[in-house]
């Protein structure tokens, strides 16, 4: 296990560096950067020096982007964990169900609405919402993340931690406004999540299904849910949880067309004002936290699934 850690820590500290290149180059599109006075390389040791310090440039606005980004990245985080929540609780079920009954018409059900889902464009998908939801059966809001009227604290940056932590006298009523404003974003941010993992769990469990210790376990007299839960998820999720981080990076990416869909304060939205103003000390800083974050989520899948997995702890004897 320590040589494997360590074997991706190293490969995630070189990724970090050749992201800080990506956004030193950003920097340096702008005529007015200071970086532009440096020889390149003295230029990228010290924009990795500013950074190292927590400085990440003033935006066109006059004010730092650390305060920027610790406004507007919190929102965006707060989407895609809920996002991705939803694709887990949906995900798992259906895929497991679609790979125990592989070749049936419930998994031939399953895989088809997962195509279909999966095949649409994600805008559309969200103004088909919108116009169905918002403008048609008025149930849900059109954009934002609450009703500005609640007036919540910010505390963490996350609007449903901070309702929570604070002690506003309409609590219920702002809680419900923000699940409100999460519902449909945050069903369009699953789609894709959720599709993949329906797929990948679905082949997966249709693998374990087929395997000797199955069926003796059968034959024991164990009953069908007793053997999905005692042996077919415990074999086969650990294989697919190092896939996990790449949803994460995908979620990352459609975050930016929700956001703008539905009006999202978040990241998303505040990347692309900054490349309509052409805000390359906006947009470098955009860059790393987005990074770093995909960066951190695929080393942590990573890492969640060889601990869990029996085959990557034989792997790492063999490398001992």
């Amino acid at each position: 296990m320590l040589i494997y850690a360590i074997r991706r820590l190293n490969l995630f500290i070189i990724t970090l560096l050749i992201l800080s290149m990506i956004g030193y180059n950003i920097v340096k599109l702008d005529p007015l950067s200071v970086f532009n006075q440096y020889e390149y390389w003295a230029g990228w040791a010290q924009y990795l020096r500013e950074i190292m310090q927590g400085n990440l440039g003033i935006a066109a606005n006059g004010q730092p982007v650390t305060e920027s980004l610790s406004r507007v990245f919190p929102a965006t985080l707060e989407l895609c964990f809920f996002a991705f929540l939803v694709a887990l609780l949906l995900g798992i079920p259906f895929g497991t169900l679609a790979g125990i009954r592989r070749g049936s018409s419930t998994d031939m059900v399953i895989s088809s609405l997962t195509l279909v889902t999966f095949s649409m464009p994600i805008f559309w998908m969200a103004i088909l919402m919108i116009m169905v939801f918002s403008l048609y059966l008025g149930w849900l809001p059109v954009s934002g993340r609450y009703n500005l009227l609640f007036e919540i604290p910010t505390i963490t940056g996350f609007a449903f931690v901070d309702v929570l932590l604070s002690n506003h006298p309409q609590r219920s009523q702002a809680l419900e406004d923000i699940i409100r404003h999460l519902i449909m974003p945050t069903l369009v941010l699953a789609v894709a999540p959720t599709t993949e993992i329906i797929k990948l769990l679905r082949d997966s469990v249709a693998d374990v299904m087929s395997q000797n210790y199955i069926k003796a376990a059968a034959t024991k007299g164990l009953s069908k849910s007793e053997i999905v839960m005692r042996h077919v998820l415990k074999n086969a999720l650990p294989p697919i949880i190092p896939k996990f981080g790449i949803q994460i990076s995908t979620m990352m990416t459609f975050a930016i067309i929700t956001e703008s869909v539905f009006n999202w304060p978040g990241i998303g939205t505040w990347l692309l004002d900054a490349l309509s103003f052409q805000d390359y000390v906006a947009v470098q800083a955009g860059v790393l936290a987005v990074g770093s974050v995909v960066l951190i989520a695929n080393i942590f899948s990573d890492l969640t699934g060889a601990a869990i997995s029996p085959l990557a702890r034989k792997e790492w004897y063999a490398l001992k």
